[in-house]
């Protein structure tokens, strides 16, 4: 099925429908993952919504159309059968830099990230989640093939294996650069609240 913007297709200062992204959640009403926030492109939305996995509940005023069906740009679905979360974290640069906040662990420091290994492979260590951690450019290269002590560093927190769900907390604490606000109602709904 081909779909195409109803109406506005030539006009001046309209957005394109790529930029209608729908928030999915599993059939617990809860996002999938927080960081990457997990988003389907409009098209993905849609066709779930013809294959019949989702419920719609929220949607864009904007609409797409094929020569026989006009439908509204879904902002939020949710999936009907519910997709069972992971029970293990992969070890990934990208799962290293969330658990550790995007900021290095030797002098406290955010932005660009690289990392490094506590214990040096020159000298046995390994690329575990026990061993390495988030560092900037100056700390790493400070440190170079030394141990802590040598290098005269401490770390923040010791590195250790995070959990799904501590993942998944730390992700909340980097939203994305854009939240329709029909997205805010279905983020934070799980988080306690303070008393």
């Amino acid at each position: 099925m081909s779909l195409a913007m109803t109406g506005e297709r030539f006009q001046r200062g309209v957005q394109p429908p790529r930029d209608f992204p729908a928030l999915v959640l599993n059939a617990d009403f809860r996002p999938l993952s927080y960081f990457p926030l997990s988003l389907w492109s409009w098209q993905e939305a849609i066709k779930a919504c013809f294959l019949d996995r989702v419920h719609i509940l929220a949607e864009y005023d904007r609409t797409v159309r094929s020569p026989s069906v006009e439908i509204r740009i879904p902002s939020v679905v949710v999936l009907k059968n519910y997709v069972r979360p992971v029970r293990t974290t992969a070890f990934t640069r990208f799962n290293l830099f969330l658990r550790d906040g995007f900021v290095c662990q030797y002098c406290g420091t955010s932005g660009r990230m690289t990392f490094d290994h506590v214990i040096p492979r020159s000298r046995g260590g390994r690329t575990t989640w026990d061993n390495v951690v988030a560092a900037c450019a100056e700390c790493n290269l400070k440190k170079g093939s030394r141990t802590m002590k040598e290098a005269r560093m401490r770390l923040l927190r010791l590195p250790r294996r995070p959990t799904p769900t501590e993942l998944l907390n730390a992700g909340r604490r980097f939203p994305p650069n854009h939240l329709h606000q029909t997205w805010t109602d279905f983020l934070y709904w799980d988080i306690e609240l303070e008393a």
